[in-house]
């Protein structure tokens, strides 16, 4: 009996990718064979893995490689392999259906990419592995059986919305991709996928480094089949026996990223305990690195044997972008993910990765700062987490660290520069967070720093609000907000010379303080003169250890319950709207029409900080009946 073939179709997210590789304007073709060589690779690794720790696994793991075979008559292509294989389902779920974070974020940007450079970059920006057949390729057939399993399965497709799968009774163990090749095009970049001599070229160009054996026969019937890659593992091999061009393909083998990396970093120790590391830093940030289901990590190998992918346990979560390898010796193959949490070799080698990793972008900073630009703009937001809870290298953060400023409207500055220009007897780094920049420049709090010339860091990242609270500054000098607590930008000497002035001032203005505390001590839990202002009637300021309204906002978001924040309202004593509040109130201090002056006043404060009326209809109506007195 021949077995039933069903016909399904591809998730949506699927059929595009398939339709844009169909239609492929990537130039680089090549990468098909890359791009199949890895997935063959990691096959093999996961057998030798699941046969170290499944003793009862009927595998034979004696003789582990990939095989290209071609067949120039019939234009067809096979990449094989004998490792782990795939089931049924695993089929349907790996190549049916595309479980990437980002997906359709991805396939957005992509219809709005306006030319073919843009829509090459996001394509490498994905990487699309598996799909990247179709680019060379009319159908595509898969006959694959998983280690320890009796029944493989055939999967084809021609790329066109569906597929076909089968059982299969006598399939080899292992995987089998056969692409039937498109005619040769040279000048669409489509070469002769069936010469030996064309396949050798792209295996040492993009897969030299694999560590199993890639077997195939040269041309002509009597050609004898040999290996045609070097098989050394690149983290053993000297920095000087390696290209950057083959560290950039070893990249994009670990990282299934199709553009090369922004820095390359090794690492080796001796000693108590050996280790090799091979690190990179990505040239962009891929589409889930802000996405909770993200996977993140580096490759974790026990003496050149594969033991997992994604190693949380090497990598803090604020350096997730982070790709490569640790091969460590002394590791137990049995190695778990739990029992690598404990582990006290894998702490100190964590903890030596991220010093080096943090080093190198110092480096960066002052060695090439284009590329050190490229990469605070791709993984900033990321790395600033690490200041929460990376304590033993939070100064090490701090100095990699860069932020918008008014000093520059263009250029972020580092807080080493920022330090620098500090104005003689200034005592602290000033910021103020926001959800943007052109709120930050334009609101009050802002108006005596600028008149002062007082440098201020712009912060707008969401992270920004958590980190300012729990670092407490940065060489020896205080972080403080410009929209909290007392502001104090007078020197010594200017403070003797307007010392009487602001007593009078003070007492001149105190009637109508606590007026205007108790007729607004619903919504606010002070009223006082501000320093801070020099155009603007009134601000809102947090006390020093309060929630700002943005952070408030988004813990109510995430559904925690906080008691209602009052928070104090500031008023200009050169402001003539503020002066005039005070006169009216001294010379008719029953007039109910005041309190409503009050509240439009408070209004506007909190409408310039961008923040939310309590009652806008309210607000429009008292507003409203004041325009309408003085017509």
């Amino acid at each position: 009996m021949t077995a039933p073939i069903e016909t399904l179709e591809f998730q949506s997210e699927a059929r595009q990718l398939l339709q844009l590789m169909i239609h492929s304007i990537y130039s680089n073709k090549d990468t098909f064979l890359r791009e199949l060589v890895s997935n063959a690779s990691d096959a093999l690794d996961k057998l030798r893995l699941e046969s170290y720790r499944d003793k009862d696994l009927e595998a034979d793991t004696s003789d582990l490689h990939i095989a290209i075979e071609t067949d120039p008559e019939a234009r067809t292509l096979t990449v094989r392999d004998n490792g782990i294989g795939m089931t049924r389902e695993e089929v349907v779920a790996l190549i049916g259906t595309i479980a990437k974070s980002g997906t359709a974020d991805f396939l957005t940007k992509l219809k709005e990419a306006k030319d073919a450079a843009a829509s090459q970059d996001l394509i490498g920006q994905f990487g699309v592995g598996f799909y990247a057949s179709f680019m060379v390729a009319d159908k595509v057939t898969l006959v694959t059986r998983r280690a320890g399993t009796a029944e493989g399965v055939r999967w084809e497709s021609t790329g066109e919305g569906t597929y076909t799968i089968q059982p299969v009774e006598d399939a080899p163990p292992g995987t089998a991709v056969t692409l039937h090749l498109k005619p040769e095009d040279t000048e669409d970049h489509l070469y002769d996928y069936t010469s030996a001599a064309k396949i050798r070229e792209i295996v040492k160009k993009y897969s030299d480094f694999i560590t199993w054996p890639i077997r195939m026969r040269g041309d002509g019937e009597d050609a004898e089949v040999e290996t045609v890659n070097s098989m050394k593992a690149l983290w053993a091999r000297s920095s000087s026996e390696v290209s950057e061009d083959e560290y950039h393909e070893f990249y994009k083998h670990v990282s299934h990223d199709w553009q090369d990396p922004l820095e390359t970093i090794r690492l080796q120790a001796e000693g108590t305990f050996e280790y090799q590391a091979l690190l990179f830093l990505p040239s962009h940030a891929p589409m889930d690195l802000f996405l909770r289901e993200r996977k993140r990590g580096v490759q974790l190998y026990v003496k050149r044997v594969f033991i997992m992918d994604d190693c949380e346990s090497l990598v803090p979560e604020y350096l997730r972008f982070v790709k490569g390898v640790v091969d460590a010796q002394d590791l137990s193959l049995n190695v778990s993910r739990e029992i690598l949490q404990q582990d006290r070799q894998i702490q100190l080698i964590r903890r030596r990765l991220v010093k080096k990793v943090l080093s190198t972008v110092k480096t960066m900073m002052t060695a090439d700062a284009e590329k050190y630009a490229t990469f605070w703009r791709e993984f900033g937001r990321a790395v600033k987490e690490g200041l929460l809870d990376d304590f033993e290298n939070r100064e090490a953060i701090l100095e990699i660290s860069s932020f918008a400023s008014t000093h520059d409207a263009e250029k972020p500055t580092s807080l080493r520069d920022y330090v620098e220009r500090m104005k003689d007897g200034q005592q602290h780094i000033y910021y103020m967070t926001g959800e943007s920049r052109s709120a930050i420049e334009n609101s009050p709090h802002m108006e005596a720093f600028r008149a002062k010339g007082f440098e201020v860091l712009v912060l707008t990242d969401p992270i920004d609000e958590m980190w300012v609270d729990s670092v407490p500054g940065f060489d020896g000098k205080q972080f403080q907000s410009i929209a909290k607590g007392q502001v104090d930008l007078e020197s010594e000497e200017d403070k003797k010379a307007t010392e009487v002035a602001r007593e009078q001032q003070n007492k001149d203005f105190e009637s109508l303080l606590t007026w205007m505390g108790t007729a607004l001590g619903e919504t606010v839990k002070e009223v006082r003169l501000s320093s801070r202002l020099t155009t603007s009637p009134a601000c809102i300021v947090g006390d020093t250890h309060d929630l700002t309204p943005t952070l408030e906002k988004m813990y109510r978001a995430m559904g925690q319950e906080l008691p209602p924040i009052k928070r104090i309202l500031e008023l200009n004593p050169e402001h003539g709207l503020v002066t005039g509040l005070r006169e009216a109130h001294a010379s008719r201090p029953d007039d109910e029409g005041l309190a409503e002056t009050a509240e439009l006043l408070y209004g506007m404060a909190l409408l310039a900080e961008g923040g939310e009326l309590a009652d806008p209809s309210r607000f429009i109506k008292l507003l409203a009946g004041r325009l309408e007195k003085t017509l």
